[in-house]
């Protein structure tokens, strides 16, 4: 990919080029001037040059699917954000699951934030599986659909035989309990820290 010749059309233009033909050799061009990024964030995150250089690989080929469906104003930005999360993801589990950066159209309530910042913590990940935990079947489920597999809302009605206002709800209630969960922990990580609560977690 680095061999490809240099493309002087802005990231913008190129995007849409590719959207509209869905020529690989489009997607390459603009891949090419960011890939240094992107193995720089994974060899951060993987500590292991080959593995780091596997993965830039197979944000290439997410790039492929995920380009399609999102409406991007900031490609280095959002590339960067999607290249972290796939990183903590591969982090998390030692199965190749799809990740997925979380648009900005729901990140715009102080809950949708508050989820985003905890995705992005790789700290905060054994205090989101417990908290996932604590949730509702349907919740839990369509909590991990939507920001964990980058479903969206009819993908997700299909999936779980339910209508969209419900599913909306299982989201906006799994996102708001997981909140609620999240800063309890926190709490009490505080007070055992201090001293000032018990042992248990």
């Amino acid at each position: 990919m680095k061999n490809i010749s240099n493309n002087s059309s802005a990231d913008s233009e190129l995007i849409l080029q590719f959207k509209t033909s869905g020529d690989l050799q489009i997607l390459a061009e603009l891949y090419q001037r960011y890939m240094d990024l992107v193995y720089g964030v994974c060899l951060k995150y993987f500590k292991d040059s080959e593995r780091a250089k596997d993965s830039v690989m197979q944000i290439f080929e997410e790039l492929v699917i995920k380009l399609k469906k999102h409406e991007v104003e900031n490609f280095r930005g959002w590339l960067h954000q999607l290249t972290k999360n796939y990183c903590l993801m591969q982090l998390r589990t030692p199965r190749n699951l799809n990740t997925v950066e979380l648009p900005a159209s729901l990140m715009q309530s102080e809950e949708n934030v508050h989820l985003n910042g905890v995705l992005e913590k790789e700290e905060n990940f054994k205090k989101l599986e417990y908290c996932l935990g604590t949730l509702c079947d349907e919740q839990r489920r369509a909590v991990q659909l939507f920001y964990m597999e980058g479903k969206c809302y009819n993908e997700i009605v299909e999936l779980m035989g339910q209508e969209w206002n419900q599913v909306r709800s299982f989201i906006q209630n799994g996102r708001r309990n997981l909140k609620i969960c999240m800063e309890k922990k926190e709490e009490r990580v505080k007070n055992i820290e201090q001293g000032t609560g018990n042992d248990e977690l």
